[in-house]
C-alpha cells in the first residue's frame, strides 16, 4: 500500500471525508495503539513546542512509530488566531506517514478528521476505565470539533449512560452535536444546559473540550463523590485537578507541555498518579474505589493518530482516493 518511489500519496480533507468508518472500529484502533505502546513496541516521544510570547498562534511536531503496523510518521500542528474569536482561527494539521518494511512513503493527508476522531475516542476509553460503576450521566463542556463526538463515544464504551448533557455558547455548535448524537444513536438526545453548576453536580463524567473564551470552569466543589473529569481543551477549573483524589494522564510529560494552564498560583502541576496505557493494560488501577474523584488529563498521544492515519490511509488507498504527487523526482 506504499507509494511508488519518487512520488506521495496526498489525501485532502474531501478525500477522507467521504471515507465511513465506526466509531467502534476507532475505538479499537486507538485502544490497539496504546496496547502497543504500553508493551514497548511503539515510540512516543515528547511533542516539540513553539509559542510566540503573545501567544497568538501556537505549532507542535510530534515524532512516532507504530511497531504493530511498522509505520514511522511525522505529525504537524499549527493554530493561528488564538487570541480572536474561533471563526476568525486558522488551523492546519498534517500527518505524512511512511513504510518503515520497505522504506517508502505511505501517504501525507489532513489530520483534522483524525484528531476529531481519536480524541473523544481517548476520553470514551479513559471514562470505560476510570469511570464510577454504574455511571448514568455525563456533561460535555463545548461544542466545537472535539464536542460534537463526544457523547456518540461515550455511549459506544458506556452504553448504560441515560442522561446526556451539553453546555455551549454557539447555536450551530450545539446543532451539531445533536445532529452527531442522532447519526449515531436515532434514539437518543442530549439535553442542553445552561447552569454549569448544577449539570456538573449530577454528572457522574463531565468531558470539558471547549476554546479558551468559554465562560464554563467547574469547580472542585461542584463536584459529585466518584466524578471523573476529563480535560480536553477548556471548561475544567485547575481545582479539579489539584484537589482530585487521583490524577491520570495519557502522558504525564506532554501534560506539562500542553497543561500549563492548570498549573497553581506557583506555576506547579500536581504529580500524576497513573498514566493512561498501564491503566488500559489493566497493570494499574484506573479507579480504586467508587467516591474517589478523578482528574483525567487527555492531551492525545501520536501513535493514536499513526495507528487511525494508516487505517485511513488503508482504506482510501483501497477506493484509489488521493493524488500522487512527484515530490522526489
Amino acid at each position: 500500500m506504499t507509494s511508488h518511489d519518487g512520488t506521495l500519496r496526498v489525501l485532502s480533507t474531501s478525500d477522507l471525508a467521504g471515507i465511513d468508518i465506526s466509531l467502534a472500529d476507532v475505538v479499537e484502533t486507538v485502544e490497539g495503539a496504546y496496547r502497543t505502546l504500553h508493551a514497548g513496541r511503539s515510540d512516543n516521544p515528547r511533542k516539540l513546542t513553539v509559542k510566540p510570547e503573545d501567544g497568538h498562534s501556537v505549532s507542535y511536531a510530534m515524532l512516532g512509530r507504530d511497531g504493530t503496523r511498522d509505520v514511522v510518521a511525522v505529525k504537524t500542528s499549527y493554530k493561528h488566531g488564538l487570541d480572536k474569536s474561533r471563526d476568525q482561527q486558522h488551523y492546519y494539521t498534517t500527518l505524512t506517514l511512511y513504510d518503515d518494511v520497505t522504506g517508502l512513503p505511505v501517504a501525507m493527508m489532513d489530520c483534522s478528521r483524525i484528531g476529531s476522531l481519536r480524541t473523544p475516542a481517548v476520553s470514551a476509553l479513559i471514562a470505560r476505565e476510570c469511570a464510577r460503576p454504574g455511571a448514568r450521566t455525563a456533561l460535555v463542556i463545548g461544542t466545537g470539533t472535539q464536542g460534537r463526538l463526544a457523547l456518540p463515544f461515550l455511549l459506544t464504551t458506556l452504553p448504560g449512560l441515560e442522561r446526556l448533557m451539553v453546555f455551549g455558547t454557539h447555536a450551530e455548535g450545539i446543532t451539531a452535536v445533536r445532529d452527531q448524537l442522532r447519526a449515531h444513536f436515532p434514539d437518543r438526545d442530549v439535553e442542553i444546559v445552561t447552569d454549569v453548576r448544577a449539570a456538573a453536580s449530577d454528572a457522574d463524567v463531565n468531558v470539558a473540550t471547549a476554546g479558551a473564551h468559554t465562560p464554563a470552569a467547574v469547580e472542585s466543589a461542584w463536584l459529585k463523590p466518584g466524578a471523573l473529569s476529563i480535560l480536553v481543551g477548556h471548561g475544567l477549573a485547575p481545582s479539579t485537578l489539584h484537589r482530585a483524589d487521583r490524577v491520570i494522564a495519557t502522558s504525564e510529560a506532554q501534560m506539562h507541555v500542553t497543561g500549563t494552564d492548570m498549573a497553581d498560583a506557583d506555576g506547579e502541576l500536581p504529580a500524576v498518579d497513573a498514566e493512561f496505557p498501564p491503566v488500559l493494560a489493566g497493570l494499574t488501577a484506573g479507579r480504586r474505589h467508587a467516591e474517589e474523584r478523578i482528574f483525567a488529563y487527555n492531551s492525545g498521544l501520536v501513535v493514536t493518530d499513526i495507528a487511525l492515519g494508516h487505517r485511513f490511509a488503508q482504506l482510501a488507498i483501497a477506493r484509489n482516493l488521493g493524488t500522487e504527487v512527484a515530490l522526489w523526482k
